[in-house]
């Protein structure tokens, strides 16, 4: 969290007066630790500080390599650069609740290219029993991870790359899990006797159905967009849950629509679920803020072990960041709150408390 530039070994030991980077190079290698049990405590740390009441975000971003040796490296698309590069994926989760958001979990996606190759996935450290999983196998293995915690999220959302698969979308529901996941506009569901794509159905609403709803606040106001919501005869898994088309329509271009398949309870409204398709975008917050101030992509290891170790120790610090940041938050709000009338002993604790926090500014 210091102000050095690049947050891998060669500079943070330079900063920290050091000759040689071996210690720190160490700390990502040999060196005894549990990355999985430092994982499980960053999870908890940061659900028992931001509140268990949390939406789950999934999403994946993409770390710029050179050369072939890095474990998981190729040539792949990532929204990172916006096009193809030479690069890792790592997909995430994220807790995001009204107190603010970080990232608590991670894996590293490994292509079937390297998973076909004995040689190399020895050379980068990969275990043999590593098997190939998608992109949205790994984020269902750490939704299975934060339930054996004992943590359970209000909604799961996620964008097109996970709405669109129907194993990622059945395993939520068998959990009671409810979703609010973008989708493409040849996404198919069945209304009725019909079973048709998405933008097909967006035709027939009626100017009544559509609402005229925020999404959250941006970096330039309310995001404001016209919205419809549509039940599906899509079968629901338990009794009192319905399938739901979430459409959107731009202000800017009416022809320009959003989509969102949603799994929730019957009594759900349409505000709400417009609210929850607006809590996606705070990942990219994480993923900007964890780049920039805790290194996390700043690293220089190639193994296996190398990136899931300075993957969590940078995770570590932004949930450090973000909790600080939320109880710093909470206490200038109480301060803030209109006091009753009390005793010379209560106006002396409120100046008292003033002064503690300012200090600290």
């Amino acid at each position: 969290m210091g102000k050095i530039e690049r947050k891998n070994s060669w500079q943070l030991s330079e900063g920290l007066g050091k000759t040689t980077p071996y210690q720190l190079q160490r700390l990502l290698g040999p060196s005894v630790w549990d990355e999985e049990e430092c994982r499980d405590f960053i999870q908890d740390y940061s659900i028992r500080c931001l509140g268990p009441s949390g939406t789950c975000i999934f999403d994946d971003t993409g770390f710029l390599k050179k050369g072939k040796k890095s474990a998981g490296v190729q040539r792949q698309y990532t929204g990172t650069a916006g096009r193809v590069e030479n690069c890792q994926i790592g997909v995430f989760a994220a807790w995001r609740t009204p107190h603010g958001h970080t990232l608590i979990d991670r894996e590293l996606y490994l292509p079937l290219s390297w998973m076909e190759d004995e040689k190399r996935c020895e050379e980068a450290g990969i275990p043999k029993k590593k098997k190939f999983q998608t992109k949205q196998q790994l984020a269902l293995l750490m939704y299975d991870r934060l339930l054996k915690n004992g943590n359970k999220a209000l909604w799961v959302v996620a964008d097109e790359a996970y709405g669109r698969d129907q194993h990622f979308r059945k395993h939520l529901e068998k959990e009671d899990q409810g979703y609010v996941l973008a989708v493409p506009k040849d996404h198919r569901v069945r209304m009725g006797l019909k079973r048709l794509a998405v933008e097909k159905f967006t035709q027939k609403i009626s100017p009544s159905e559509w609402h005229r709803l925020s999404c959250g606040e941006g970096t330039k106001g309310e995001r404001l967009a016209d919205w419809s919501l549509l039940p599906t005869s899509e079968k629901a898994l338990t009794l009192g849950f319905c399938h739901f088309i979430l459409a959107k329509r731009s202000l800017k271009d009416p022809k320009d629509f959003s989509y969102y398949h949603v799994y929730a309870k019957k009594e759900e409204t349409l505000e709400n679920l417009v609210k929850v398709s607006g809590q996606r975008w705070p990942v990219e917050e994480c993923f900007e803020m964890a780049k920039n101030e805790t290194g996390l992509d700043q690293y220089e290891v190639r193994s296996y072990k190398g990136w899931y170790r300075h993957i969590t120790l940078s995770m570590m610090a932004l949930a450090f960041l973000v909790t600080q940041r939320a109880a710093l938050e909470e206490e200038k709000e109480q301060i803030l709150l209109p006091q009753s009338k009390g005793s010379l002993d209560d106006f002396k604790k409120n100046r008292k408390s003033h002064s503690i926090l300012y200090s600290r500014n």
